[in-house]
């Protein structure tokens, strides 16, 4: 999470009135600040190309390779200069104050909803369009703006956090990203200000995230397209008049003459008519936030509310989940923050045994980890076809077959790789740094080992894809810890050594894990138990639900 915030493009500073009225950002002062503007080479979903040509400078992406390129995790990035921190403190404190002495989250979570004095207050605040663009009535906040101000909303209630994240977050996300002009200037004034709710339809019965599996359709007739079908579990469902929707259309090639179905995305308004939902999920949390089924009758849809192209509606379903997924991962830290807060309160005043609980090892255990997660809070579809590719024709790329030869060599005969973290950490972290060498020697040799016996097919292998993924977020997770205590070592930080410690015990951990998940990859009992829980799962199917007899025999 802490990662997520210093993902935005640009940071600028707005003038605020301190109160709970609406923000009032002033375009002349937010042009004059962008030139200062630092921009971090840290972002999210983006396959960077270097200076050296085509080559990825993505950390996930290179330790596939059994390669550490640091330039987009070290140093650690500095997004926001000292006034805009003092900028972003005004917006802080207000709405600090706003859940402290206007939201109620318990009786949000008593109604099923959110109050409409929040809402009402929400709406004053401008929080419904925090990163709507300034000229269309929003705050224009960048990423990491709005990231702090939702960690807030989290640690607080994260009832109303889904409620807003699903309107901005996902909801008319799409319009910003690929909106017309008219289509940006025709909807984003309401639902900056609240005065629309949006809904991100794209879940069915049969698909999640199988975007391509989707069963509505939409036909075009006219001028409009006719959309049927319907979607399920939509977040602000039930309240909203704007739906991002998606929905298959027949496209046509224009080189072959074919027709095939294809995602399109659309803008759909509750008025257009056609346009229902089922009644508010029973949910075992999150009871504030709406969820409910929404149907699509018979919906004329404008051709014009084609939202992107006609037929690339993956592209956009995708670039809206990857885009809004840091709000809500931020929101999601805030909760942890709170719940950190209330654990550590409670072991510091609970007595058991003659001791407040705090003194407790287990307790003690239970903290730290909660602190280490908190603390801590993306991988490399190219090169594994084109490593794939390469062992399939070992001739038709010499060079690169004979640079992998000679360090999966060098691996097995336990030489170094010349790999390092040590001419970017600081010297304190040193030794962390060399688990990481370690983990991606690795990580590199263990995908090279799958792709050699699995070839195609690993795709079809889950177990051990699983605990790929695992492995890779744990060394992610490990090098950006390492950059963010450094960072805090080397400028001195009040609480620089209680972040070695953090980072030290979080490396340490990931570094077993990592190694016990890729020695599972070829171990003789961690591909029994694989197949045994094949065996285990299929019995269960067969038999709807638990398949052992009960012990006493009825």
């Amino acid at each position: 999470m802490l990662l997520l915030l210093q993902s935005g493009a640009r940071c600028c500073c707005l003038p605020f009135t301190r109160t709970y009225a609406r923000w009032q950002p002033n375009p002349t002062a937010r042009r004059n600040i962008l030139p200062r503007v630092f921009i971090p080479r840290f972002q999210f979903g983006a396959h960077y190309a270097s200076e050296r040509g085509s080559e990825s400078l993505s950390f996930g992406v290179n330790i596939f390779k059994g390669k550490v390129i640091t330039e987009q995790v070290f140093p650690f990035p500095s997004v926001l200069n000292s006034e805009q921190l003092q900028f972003l403190q005004e917006l802080v404190d207000p709405v600090s104050k706003f859940f402290l002495e206007v939201n109620d989250a318990g009786e949000n979570d008593r109604l099923g909803e959110v109050e409409n004095k929040t809402l009402a207050g929400l709406k004053e605040m401008g929080a419904f369009g925090l990163q709507v663009p300034v000229e269309h009535g929003g705050l224009g906040l960048s990423n990491t703006q709005y990231a702090r101000l939702v960690e807030i909303v989290g640690l607080h209630d994260l009832g109303v956090g889904i409620t807003l994240g699903a309107h901005q977050s996902i909801g008319f996300k799409g319009i910003l990203l690929f909106g017309t002009d008219k289509q940006k200037e025709k909807y984003l004034p309401d639902l900056a200000s609240g005065k629309t709710i949006a809904a991100f339809c794209l879940t069915e019965t049969a698909s999640g995230s199988d975007a391509a599996s989707i069963k509505t359709t939409a036909v075009k007739k006219g001028k409009n397209y006719i959309l049927n079908g319907s979607k399920l579990w939509i977040s602000n469902g039930g309240m909203a008049e704007i739906f991002t929707v998606f929905a298959k259309t027949p496209v046509k090639n224009e080189h072959t003459g074919k027709t095939k179905d294809k995602i399109t995305a659309f803008i759909v308004e509750r008025k257009f008519g056609g346009v229902t939902h089922g009644p508010p999920e029973k949910k075992m949390g999150i009871k504030a936030s709406n969820t409910a089924e929404v149907y699509f009758d018979n919906v004329k849809v404008p051709a014009e509310n084609v939202l992107g192209d006609v037929g690339g509606g993956f592209k956009v379903a995708m670039n809206i989940l990857n885009n809004g997924r840091f709000g809500m991962a931020a929101a999601l830290s805030g909760t942890m923050i709170g719940a950190i807060s209330k654990a550590v309160d409670h072991a510091a005043n609970r007595t058991q045994f003659g001791n407040k609980i705090h003194h407790y090892g287990l307790i003690q255990e239970k903290i730290a980890t909660m602190a280490m997660l908190q603390y801590v809070t993306e991988e490399s579809g190219n090169y594994l076809k084109k490593l794939q590719a390469i062992m399939e024709n070992p001739l038709g790329d010499p060079r690169t077959l004979m640079a992998q030869v000679v360090k999966r060599a060098k691996r097995k005969l336990g030489m170094s790789s010349g790999l390092s973290l040590r001419n970017v950490t600081h010297p304190d972290l040193n030794a962390s740094g060399d688990l990481v060498v370690k983990a991606v020697d690795h990580f590199g040799t263990s995908i090279e080992d799958l792709l050699l016996k699995y070839k195609k097919k690993i795709i079809d292998e889950q177990f051990l894809l699983k605990k790929i993924a695992d492995a890779a977020i744990d060394i992610y997770a490990m090098t950006v810890v390492i950059s963010r205590a450094s960072q805090a070592l080397s400028k001195g930080h009040p609480t620089a050594q209680h972040e070695k410690v953090l980072c030290e015990t979080w490396c340490l951990e990931a570094f077993a894990r990592v190694t016990n998940n890729l020695n599972a990859l070829k171990s003789k009992p961690s591909m029994r138990v694989i197949s045994n829980m094949k065996v285990i799962s299929k019995e269960l199917v067969a038999k709807g639900g638990v398949a052992a007899i009960h012990p006493l025999g009825f």
